[in-house]
């Protein structure tokens, strides 16, 4: 009996000492990292614009009349001088040879006039017709003459008249939706606009600036206006609303001349280059200039960088092997990454995946991090400007 309590004992004391030794230790949590580099990074400002033609023409009726016809192709290019509507010209032309009629009688009449002050002049020399007679010839002679000059007035504006039943297109362009039809009476009430014709090879871009931002460019913008439109520099860009660049850089173009009151800003127009009028006025774009280039700045990956309550902090692996948690500050974003302007110096060891494992002084495996190809091919993209980064 006691050799059997004995073995109970002894089997006890072992299966308590099993559980009260300590567990293997955990291996160090894995971490991908690359070390912090520096590269000279462009800052750009963006402002919200919209497209419009270089050059827009309403096209009006200038004589009211009914359509008989609509020469032009809707949405198609047309040239300066090209023939888009005409007008019924018959009453213009009635009018024409009325006002021509008019002016033949009257001149027909002032040559009697001037033949009687011929007449009357040789007989008061003879003192055959008296001074008052002669006043009185000469006076309804330069009544008819009179009567011509407004006579051919009026045949100039018949003329005219009948050239406006021929609408043309004053600039080249693109021809809009015509807003009147064949048999429509135009000229008058809200038919005197017929349609529209905008130039848009180049294409006018129109942003605002703030007051702020115009005083800090002024100097440049007045040198830049100095030159020959041809030879000022195209810098600005056009981003479109699908987020890409256009091929096609603008140039500055005007400065507005006032400010507006209500949103303190002042209108900067540009020129680009638009080949197959593909941009149209209307369009949305964003204007982007470089403002400056940060020479050798510290930069990584956007997903190397945490947002934690309103800051910023990345994860560091030191000489040691042990991770730092550190607070840094983020500047501006180019491509896929982030230029860090405060908090890490070129050549660190920076965490891009796997910061939720690590604790601050705890030892981490670290393994080189390869960036994928959609990374690598957003960091060679032209950069994204932002005034701070976004949030993580």
């Amino acid at each position: 009996m006691s050799r059997l309590s004995l073995s109970v004992g002894l089997t006890m004391l072992l299966a308590a000492c099993d559980r009260n030794e300590a567990p293997p230790p955990t291996a160090p949590p894995e971490v991908l990292v690359l070390t912090a580099s520096t590269q000279d990074v462009p800052v750009f400002r963006e402002w919200v614009g919209t497209l419009d033609g270089s050059e827009n023409a309403e096209i009006r009726a200038r004589v009211t009349g009914y359509l008989v016809k609509r020469n032009y192709q809707e949405g198609a290019v047309v040239k300066k001088g090209e023939v888009l509507f005409e007008i019924d010209p018959r009453p213009f032309e009635a009018a024409l040879a009325e006002a021509r009629n008019q002016l033949a009688q009257v001149k027909a009449m002032q040559v009697a006039a001037a033949a009687e002050v011929e007449r009357d002049t040789k007989l008061f020399k003879d003192k055959a017709v008296s001074e008052r007679d002669l006043f009185n010839s000469r006076q309804a002679n330069e009544s008819q003459l009179a009567k011509i000059k407004a006579l051919e007035a009026a045949e100039e504006q018949a003329k005219l008249n009948v050239q406006f039943c021929k609408i043309e297109a004053p600039v080249d362009g693109i021809a809009g939706i015509s807003q009147a039809q064949v048999g429509d009476l135009v000229g008058t009430g809200s038919n005197v606009v017929l349609t529209s014709v905008s130039t848009l090879d180049p294409i006018k871009l129109v942003f605002p600036i703030s007051e702020t931002e115009y005083l800090i460019a002024a100097d440049y913008l007045q040198k830049a206006l100095a030159k020959p439109l041809n030879e000022r520099e195209e810098f600005i860009e056009l981003i479109l609303a699908d987020g890409k660049p256009f091929p096609h850089k603008g140039r500055l173009l005007a400065v507005d001349l006032n400010v507006k009151g209500a949103t303190g800003t002042i209108v900067i127009t540009a020129l680009a280059a638009n080949p197959g009028n593909i941009l149209r006025p209307g369009l949305f774009a964003r204007a982007r200039i470089k403002t400056k280039v940060l020479e050798k700045a510290v930069v990584i990956p956007q997903r190397a960088v945490n947002e934690v309550q309103g800051t910023y902090q990345i994860g560091v692996v030191g000489a040691n092997g042990k991770a730092e948690i550190r607070p840094v500050k983020a500047g501006p974003r180019t491509g896929s990454n982030w230029v860090i302007t405060e908090g890490l110096k070129e050549g660190e060891t920076v965490i891009v995946e796997g910061f939720q494992k690590v604790r601050a002084g705890a030892p981490v495996t670290a393994k080189p991090w390869t960036p994928p190809a959609s990374h690598a091919d957003a960091s060679a993209a032209t950069p994204t400007p932002t005034s701070q980064p976004a949030a993580k």
